[in-house]
């Protein structure tokens, strides 16, 4: 159960705040009182739900390139956190086969340069490194992956994600640790989950914004791999396990420094297919889906993972369904559509989930 006292007041340095992931986290924290910094490259999407929920009118914003070393350190000096939040990243696969070298530029050096401001920043006491699922060597198992499985990755992105969890433990035992060469500790965990979903999400190239966009446009929504089973969550869901992440970390320090995996329970791993005649039915129109017949990059066909570790360490669980977190979605858009306040829909939603939290 995240603490609600915990985060008033707490000053948190957050990477990737305007994005899609980060823009909720971002809400999140200020409805919790956080003294919030954020840096980020400008919103990565015309509409985005950063400017759409008017992120920045409550907290520090700083647009700024994760690859530039200087910006990243001269921001994380202004703002003398005590908690860091790494979500900035370069963060599709299809985009990761036509721009590699951005992709691990971003994934992998641009972590490596905030690790270094971490390492001149003696107000930290706890860091959490957001990367995913994909991070795993994926052999198409049909069990979940554990925190100790191989890292691997069959595309760009996937493989800079692996990499950056192979730095994030070197860094994790050369600098942060007790007894590292580090001038003092700082408690390092890292965060893994995947296929996120909720209100807000304009990206290209993925699933739910694509079909939401063929749905309201009473468009054909063309899907490629509708058998594909993935592990479906609202976004706040595994953002609630980063923020009991980040509590345990600052609170209790290296018994949490370690990889965490965030994912929904197995009833929720469903096809593609089955997600898309969900939203269809919740949206109220007659939407119709055909199979996506050009062929693309490879793609995982199946992907989940094992969050005993969070449950039993962090007591952390999802409070959501995959039904519902369909319909939350479906409810986002359809407010967006017919001009409503999006910041105070964004926020309702929150607190709903808040709610669901306390019941579980």
């Amino acid at each position: 159960m995240i603490d609600l006292d915990f985060w008033r007041g707490k000053r948190v340095f957050m990477t990737g705040h305007t994005g899609f992931k980060g823009s909720w986290l971002s809400l999140w924290l200020q409805e919790l009182g956080a003294d919030l910094t954020g840096f980020s490259l400008g919103a990565p999407t015309n509409p985005s739900l950063f400017e759409t929920t008017g992120v920045g009118l409550g907290m520090r914003s700083i647009i700024g390139d994760i690859r530039d070393a200087r910006a990243v350190s001269d921001a994380m000096a202004l703002s003398a956190p005590e908690i860091v939040i790494h979500m900035a990243a370069q963060p599709l696969v299809r985009y990761s086969y036509d721009h590699p070298v951005e992709t691990y530029s971003t994934n992998v050096m641009g972590l490596v340069n905030l690790f270094e401001a971490v390492r001149q920043t003696p107000s930290i006491r706890a860091l959490v490194n957001v990367t995913t699922d994909k991070c795993y060597e994926n052999r198409e198992w049909h069990w979940g992956y554990r925190e100790q499985e191989a890292m691997g990755g069959h595309d760009p992105y996937s493989s800079s994600k692996g990499c950056a969890e192979l730095v994030t433990s070197a860094y994790r035992r050369s600098y942060f640790s007790e007894g590292g060469r580090g001038q003092w500790p700082v408690a390092l965990g890292s965060a893994r989950a995947g296929n996120v979903i909720g209100g807000g999400d304009w990206a290209l190239d993925r699933l739910i914004p694509d079909i939401m966009r063929s749905i309201a446009g009473n468009r054909t929504v063309f899907i490629r791999n509708p058998h594909a089973i993935r592990p479906w969550q609202h976004v706040l869901e595994p953002l609630s396990g980063y923020l009991l992440l980040a509590e345990r970390l600052y609170t209790d320090g290296a018994p949490f420094a370690d990889g965490w995996n965030f994912g929904p329970s197995d009833e929720d791993a469903k096809p593609v297919q089955w997600v898309v005649e969900h939203l269809a039915a919740a949206w109220g129109k007659d939407a119709s889906w055909q199979l996506d017949t050009v062929q693309g990059p490879h793609e995982a066909t199946f992907l989940k993972l094992d969050c005993s570790k969070a449950r039993a360490a962090l007591d952390w669980a999802p409070a959501w369904r995959l039904g519902e977190a369909l319909d939350r979605i479906v409810e986002w858009y359809r407010a967006y559509v017919q001009g409503e306040d999006m910041r105070a829909t964004t926020i309702s939603q929150i607190n709903h989930y808040q709610q669901a939290l306390r019941e579980i």
